[in-house]
C-alpha cells in the first residue's frame, strides 16, 4: 500500500495513492463509517497501519477503483509528516562494489547523526542555502520509517519493526563538517535541510529492499546512483544497532546514507529518485 500527504484546503492530510491518483482518508471514513486518523504519523503512531493495510487488501483496493479521486488541481504535495520523535541519519554507508573493499574501510560502526524536525520540508519547497555558505551539498537517500516501539532488537528480527519506506533529500553545510567532523550534527541541522516524502510505501511492498536503486539528479543530470544491496549497513542492521542505543518509536525516521552528494547553488534543482516512488524535487535558493 502506498500513502502520501497532501495539502488540501489549508491542511495537510493523508491519502491513499492508487494508479497515481489520490484518495483522501477522511473521505473514506465518511464512506466506510471508519475512523482512520487523518495524518500518516497518527496512523503509524496509533497502531492503525496494519488494520488499514488489511482493509485495503481485502476491500479498499477494489473500492477505490469505483471512487472519484481528488482533483489534483486542488492539492499540492507535502512532507509525510512534520513532528517525528526522532530523525537519525547514517553517513558513509554505500560501497562501490567495483572499487571498494569492505575490509579496507577504517570504521566498524555506522557514522550516525541526528537532525531536528525544523529541517523538514516537502516536495517543491525551497532548500535555503545558509548565508555565506559556498559548499552546501544535497544527497538522495532512502528513509526507513519505524512501525513499532522497539529496544534491543536482534538483526534477524529488525525487519518486523519497519513500517515502510520513504524518499528523502539530506543536506549538509560541508565546510562546517570539514572544519571538524564532530560538527556533523550542526552541519546537518539548518532549516530546510531535510526534504521528506511525499510518498510512503509499506514494507510488504518491498520484500527485496536490496533491489531499490537510489539516484541523485542535479539540474536534470544524473549525479550518483547505487543499489541498497550495496549498503555497508543494511536497513535491518541499522535498526538493530540503534535500538541497542535507545528505544525506537513508531514514526521515527532513519536516513540510510547516499550513493553520492552534489554541491548545490542558487537556482539549482535537486531531485531524489528511487524505483517505486514519485521523484522528490526541490529548488535551491541562496540567502
Amino acid at each position: 500500500m502506498k500513502l502520501a500527504t497532501v495539502s488540501h484546503e489549508g491542511e495537510e492530510k493523508a491519502v491513499i495513492v492508487q494508479n497515481q491518483q489520490y484518495y483522501l482518508i477522511e473521505s473514506l471514513n465518511d464512506m466506510e463509517n471508519t475512523d482512520w486518523p487523518s495524518g500518516i504519523f497518527e496512523i503509524i503512531e496509533g497502531g492503525h497501519l496494519e488494520k488499514l493495510k488489511k482493509w485495503y487488501e481485502e476491500k479498499g483496493r477494489t473500492l477505490l477503483e469505483k471512487c472519484h479521486a481528488m482533483d489534483n488541481d486542488t492539492i499540492s504535495l507535502a512532507p509525510l509528516y512534520r513532528r517525528p520523535r526522532k530523525i537519525w541519519g547514517i553517513g558513509m554507508n554505500y560501497i562501490n562494489p567495483d572499487q571498494d573493499n569492505i575490509e579496507d574501510i577504517p570504521y566498524s560502526d555506522p557514522v550516525s547523526f541526528m537532525k531536528p524536525d525544523t529541517t523538514i520540508i516537502g516536495p517543491d519547497d525551497v532548500i535555503q542555502i545558509p548565508e555565506g555558505s559556498t559548499n552546501t551539498t544535497a544527497e538522495a537517500e532512502l528513509a526507513i520509517i519505524i512501525g513499532q516501539k522497539c529496544r534491543n532488537v536482534e538483526l534477524e528480527d529488525a525487519r518486523h519493526f519497519i513500517a515502510g519506506y520513504a524518499i528523502a533529500l539530506d543536506m549538509t553545510e560541508s565546510d562546517i563538517h570539514a572544519e571538524n567532523h564532530r560538527y556533523l550534527t550542526r552541519a546537518k541541522s539548518f532549516d530546510t535541510f531535510f526534504s521528506f516524502g511525499s510518498e510512503f510505501v509499506t514494507a510488504d511492498e518491498w520484500p527485496e529492499v536490496g533491489q531499490m536503486e537510489v539516484e541523485t539528479y542535479h539540474n536534470d543530470q544524473l549525479a550518483s546512483q547505487n543499489q541498497v544491496r550495496n549498503m555497508r549497513y543494511s536497513p535491518s542492521f541499522i535498526i538493530s544497532f540503534h535500538s541497542k542505543v535507545m528505544t525506537l518509536l513508531p514514526g521515527d525516521i532513519i536516513l540510510t546514507g547516499t550513493p553520492g552528494k552534489v554541491i548545490i547553488r542558487d537556482q539549482d534543482t535537486i531531485e531524489a529518485r528511487i524505483n517505486g516512488f514519485k521523484p522528490l524535487i526541490n529548488v535551491v535558493k541562496q540567502k
